[in-house]
């Protein structure tokens, strides 16, 4: 397709529809740190109590640092220090990191993956899409970013998460044993944002849900409570949904 200049008359090239512009990569990845950097703040308190609950677990300091490497991903790494110093098999370890990324599953619906070429380049990307990333990203300004912009945001929270990961774990070697309560952290994260999600949507039938879901998970096996109460919350959520979507069409 072309159009010509009203000045010259001479014909202009007009890129196709959907095609985006290729701004230089330089650019792009500074743009990603920008978005990244203020984000990345968040993990610092975060990758701090890791650390430091690895060491106080009883592991070697660079423990940590492999987990979050090998791992990232937070609240499933928080669980996994626990059941690694449980001795847990592997059979409950591999199902509760199923249950506890699940999540992950729906991300991927709205997350520009479409964006990162390559198939390293992608499978790096798919590897990191944690939380923060996805909130990063999931906007749909964010469906025409490039893949240095995408790329840079998911490995700019990496590294982060490393780095202060292990600065949590030398700082562990530190800090008295008989300091408890550091294996506390992820769940109060996860109760501040409950609280904030429950001030933004004002919907008390899933916080109900759950809450529910989860005294019954405690009364039938408290050794399997999590798994329980998750399995109880998906089924519960995607039979509310189908019973939904048939009213609908019913009426």
């Amino acid at each position: 397709m072309s159009s010509r200049s009203p000045a010259t008359g001479q014909r202009a090239a007009v890129a196709p529809l959907g095609e985006p512009d290729h701004p230089d990569r330089r650019t792009e990845i500074a743009a990603g740190a920008r978005t990244v950097l203020p984000a990345g703040l968040a993990v610092i308190p975060l990758g701090l109590a890791l650390g430091v609950l690895v060491v106080q677990s009883g592991f070697e300091w660079w423990w940590a640092t492999l987990l979050a490497a090998i791992v990232f991903a937070g609240s499933l790494e928080f669980f996994l220090v626990g059941l690694f110093a449980a001795a847990a098999p592997l059979a409950q370890i591999a199902v509760s990191a199923v249950i506890v990324n699940f999540r992950h599953v729906f991300y991927a619906l709205s997350f520009p993956l479409h964006r990162v070429t390559g198939r390293g380049w992608k499978a790096y990307s798919t590897f990191a899409l944690t939380d923060e990333a996805y909130a990063l990203t999931a906007t749909p300004a964010a469906h025409g970013w490039t893949r240095a912009r995408i790329l840079t945001i998911q490995a700019g929270f990496h590294a982060l998460w490393i780095l202060f990961v292990t600065i949590g774990a030398g700082l562990g070697t530190l800090i008295p044993p008989q300091v408890v309560g550091l294996d506390f952290a992820l769940t109060a994260l996860f109760v501040v944002l409950g609280v904030e999600a429950y001030k933004i949507r004002r919907s008390l039938p899933a916080p109900a849900l759950a809450l529910g879901c989860a005294i019954i998970a405690l009364l039938v096996s408290p050794n399997h409570m999590l798994m329980i109460a998750m399995g109880l919350f998906v089924t519960a959520l995607v039979c509310g949904y189908l019973v939904t979507k048939r009213r609908r069409r019913v009426g």
